[in-house]
């Protein structure tokens, strides 16, 4: 069956560091776009980094650009998220979404809070 497992995350300072991976398995991981989604509390759900199969198309929302870098590696299974700069806005949950012929696989969540 299809698994998504994220690690990373965590408490940073404002101005910090983290990174996120999800470890996929019960899919052919090389041929499908990865996502990465937040939600924040009381907000909608919104896509943060895509990534298609071979790497060559990347995509970014307005308000990660410059500080976030989406990347896979196919050898692994693993997508990732690399956050620099992080902000106090930045504070949501972290999914990350597998785009499927059957419906889209989600992972877990993963809680990020930049806070000093």
């Amino acid at each position: 069956q299809v698994q998504l497992v994220q690690s990373g995350g965590g408490l940073v300072q404002p101005g910090g560091s983290l990174r996120l991976s999800c470890a996929a398995s019960g899919f052919t991981f090389s041929s499908i776009y990865m996502s990465w989604y937040r939600q924040a509390p009381g907000k909608a759900r919104e896509l943060v980094a895509g990534i298609s199969a071979t790497s060559v198309t990347l995509r970014y929302a307005d308000s990660v650009k410059g500080r976030f870098t989406i990347s896979r590696d196919n050898a692994k299974n693993t997508v990732y998220l690399e956050m620099d700069s992080l902000k106090p806005e930045d504070t949501a949950v972290y999914y990350c979404n597998a785009r499927l012929i059957g419906g889209d696989g989600w992972g877990q969540g993963t809680q990020v809070t930049v806070s000093s």
